[in-house]
């Protein structure tokens, strides 16, 4: 008679169990989604720099400005990159128990 008494307890904390690594399963989903929204908001600030920087190129803005604007957009380029590291780091050590 002691294994009916024994099934129960145990069912419970295998579905507990199965439970908890399903909330695992999606914490390493939204992890995943962030990671790939990162990279997506990277890849359009980078997009919207070069077309600016063609646009500086073809217009009629004397040196002395286009170096200005030059190295404004060499500063904006490095802030892009390390709050895109920042953030992939961030998002990254998310520790999830195995």
């Amino acid at each position: 008679m002691s294994l009916p008494s024994e099934y129960e307890p145990r069912k419970k904390l295998n579905k507990r169990v199965k439970d908890v690594r399903d909330q695992f399963a999606k914490i390493e989903k939204v992890k995943l989604d962030a990671l790939k929204k990162t990279e997506e908001m990277k890849r359009s600030a980078e997009k919207e720099i070069a077309k600016l920087e063609e646009d500086i190129a073809k217009s009629g803005l004397t040196s002395n400005t286009k170096k200005t604007l030059a190295s404004g957009i060499f500063t904006l380029k490095k802030e892009i990159e390390d709050r895109t590291t920042e953030l992939r780091s961030r998002i990254s050590k998310t520790i999830i128990p195995s």
